[in-house]
């Protein structure tokens, strides 16, 4: 799974004209599924998320994970991001894991969030022509791959 995960102080996603999801402070984080990715890969990366520790203590420091300030999630499914650009100037795709698997682990890591203490998760639509906005909070912009923790 890859994660691209963005300190926000607001963020929302929309299909059309009808608002899917949207958030105050917290993350906006844009997740796509990868072929062989499991619900392992999903708990852990979910556990890394609630756990980033990117929100600035009384001295300043980059030291408070979500839950201790009260942020939401707003989640993302983006399989543009297992984009493989090695050759040519055209991406391909075939790693992107197929949508139904990718569908039910992006709501899996949802769902492990509100597990491991992030009381508000919001979504975009899958498979969906979204549009997200958001204010970039710093900013501050996180990058995982969960093949590097294999």
């Amino acid at each position: 799974m890859r994660a691209v995960i963005q300190r926000v102080s607001s963020a929302r996603v929309q299909v059309g004209q009808r608002v899917t999801g949207e958030i105050g402070k917290g993350f906006l984080v844009l997740l796509g599924v990868m072929q062989g990715d499991t619900e392992q890969e999903a708990s852990l990366l979910a556990r890394k998320t609630a756990s980033l520790r990117i929100f600035e203590d009384e001295n300043g420091k980059m030291n408070l994970a979500l839950p201790e300030v009260g942020g939401a999630v707003l989640a993302v499914s983006q399989f543009t991001l297992c984009a493989d650009v090695k050759k040519g100037n055209r991406p391909s795709f075939i790693e992107s894991a197929q949508p139904d698997i990718a569908n039910r682990l992006y709501e899996f890591y949802m769902q492990q969030l509100r597990e491991n203490g992030i009381a508000r998760v919001e979504k975009g639509e899958f498979a969906a022509d979204m549009q997200v906005s958001l204010v970039n909070d710093g900013p501050v912009t996180i990058c995982y791959d969960t093949d590097i923790w294999k």
